[in-house]
């Protein structure tokens, strides 16, 4: 069994790369000349590249070139994209949910206005786009924005119906949104720039959902029992957010009735007490377990659709990964 050091330790020299990539500073073509950007957007995007994440977006876009190989540059465009396509969600969701911290930093719009954190975040956007284009594939541009748009729509869909989350199906639609829809993109690109076969890109289109779905359902379960200072956010915060979650859902399943749950969802924003209660009530229900093994069913799909393709080191990181999605602590 690998650990997840292992695991990224054989895309080490790639990721390395991406980070690179993402730093780098397009000359921008206006007025007739090229123009540098804004020195704060080059601020921002350094600071926000800094305090990342784990990358495993990136990395599993580089896990798949290994096993049908590209050109590595256009790999690295790719893989570049995908997670400064995620880094600009992340300062848009950051503006909608009024969060201050993230992965224990400070957000942009915790100092910035609003105008100038939509603004940034759109940049960001566009960036992304770019290195896409970089990719010179027809097919993974138009994958790229297609993410994109089911993105922007699940978020628009959780403005205006948060209620929508009060069923399973509504819950994974939502989930695959957020999360799913650009860890798909990554695997089911990058197959795509490697010439893999139709199958095979299928296949890996289905891995990278079905580990985003987990993924993503696991993230939900840590707002109920993760450490804070693990993940730089506070605990319940989705609650009291007002946001329905799988470990949520299964509990309302159970207590169609319970009233400070209705309260809460009805209103939003509750006070800490309230919420700390809440979530020691879902703690002790059995929702978080029942939760965790739903995590593991969409684990051993996503498992199920690497069998079609040769064994291999490669093959093997995707598939323990999965295993380490549903473990992480953080």
């Amino acid at each position: 069994m690998s650990t997840t050091i292992t695991i990224f330790n054989l895309v080490r020299d790639g990721l390395e790369r991406v980070e690179q990539k993402m730093r780098e500073t397009p000359r921008l073509v206006g007025g007739g000349e090229r123009v540098p950007p804004h020195p704060v957007l080059n601020d921002a995007l350094e600071y926000l590249v800094s305090t990342g994440g784990k990358r495993l977006r990136p990395a599993l876009t580089l896990l798949v070139s290994h096993i049908f190989p590209a050109e590595p540059e256009r790999v690295v465009s790719l893989a570049a994209a995908i997670e400064l396509l995620h880094t600009a969600t992340l300062v848009h969701d950051d503006l909608i949910d009024g969060a201050l911290l993230r992965r224990g930093h400070t957000t942009l719009n915790a100092t910035w206005t609003p105008a100038a954190t939509v603004l940034t975040g759109d940049y960001f956007f566009a960036r992304a786009a770019d290195l896409a284009a970089q990719t010179k594939s027809m097919q993974v541009i138009r994958r790229f924005s297609h993410t994109l748009m089911v993105i922007c729509s699940g978020e628009i869909k959780q403005l205006f119906d948060k209620r929508a989350g009060l069923n399973r199906q509504g819950y994974y639609d939502r989930i695959y949104a957020k999360t799913a829809a650009l860890f798909a993109a990554a695997t089911e690109s990058a197959a795509v720039l490697g010439n893999a076969p139709e199958l095979a890109v299928a296949a890996l289109r289905e891995y990278g959902e079905q580990l985003g779905m987990a993924f993503q359902i696991v993230d939900d379960v840590l707002d109920f029992v993760g450490e804070e200072s693990n993940m730089g956010k506070p605990v319940g915060g989705d609650l009291q957010s007002g946001l329905i979650t799988l470990p949520t859902l299964w509990f309302l399943e159970q207590h169609q009735d319970h009233e400070l749950l209705a309260k809460i969802l009805d209103n939003g924003h509750q006070d800490d007490a309230s919420v700390q209660e809440a979530v020691n009530i879902i703690r002790q229900s059995g929702a978080i377990e029942a939760t965790l093994d739903e995590a593991r069913q969409f684990i051993r799909r996503s498992q199920a659709a690497l069998e079609m393709l040769s064994p291999g080191v490669y093959r093997d990181a995707l598939w323990e990964l999965s295993d380490f999605v549903v473990e992480r602590n953080r």
